[in-house]
């Protein structure tokens, strides 16, 4: 792992949630490079491993849409179309349990995070704060939570850039009231 400290703190995993499938499947293949590129340019900047972009939620009757990867620099960027927290979390164990698996925390974990080695550290929601993203459903239990107020297509390094930046002023306590 490559991770580094943004103002003191660890960012291994980044997660930026945002758009339906319906926009994605919109976005032709040349301007998903570009945002991949861009986007992982300030996840390896900070010294993020990992930086996972799922859509906000599912699009009825939205075309099928490719998962897409792109390394750049010491971080591997992931587009992942599956925009269903539940079904994530239900094929995750169906696998699981087809390679004779244990089923625990941890191996559940570790399927709906891969190809990313650790739990999101910040998971960014492009749009309304006041709703949760369907599409996560494990991934925001021990995830620092930053919502931008933009729409995806709006969404860019800048955006990312001042998310990180936010999770870096704040301290973690993990559950903690202190």
């Amino acid at each position: 792992m490559n991770a580094k400290t943004v103002e003191g703190v660890l960012l291994h995993h980044v997660i930026v949630v945002g758009g339906s499938t319906l926009g994605w499947s919109e976005m032709a293949d040349d301007a998903w490079q570009v945002r991949l590129a861009e986007l992982g340019k300030v996840a390896d900047h900070v010294g993020a491993s990992w930086l996972t972009l799922r859509p906000f939620q599912p699009a009825p009757k939205s075309p099928v849409v490719p998962a897409r990867e792109l390394a750049v620099g010491s971080c591997w960027v992931v587009a992942n179309p599956q925009a269903d927290g539940r079904e994530r979390l239900a094929e995750a164990t169906r696998q699981l349990q087809a390679a004779g698996a244990t089923i625990t925390e941890g191996s559940i974990s570790a399927a709906l995070n891969a190809p990313a080695l650790a739990d999101p550290d910040l998971v960014v929601i492009v749009g309304n704060r006041h709703r949760m993203p369907p599409s996560l459903v494990w991934e925001l239990a021990y995830s620092e939570l930053v919502y931008v107020d933009t729409n995806w297509q709006h969404f860019g390094p800048g955006h990312l850039d001042e998310a990180i930046g936010s999770f870096a002023r704040r301290h973690r306590r993990f559950g903690g009231i202190d």
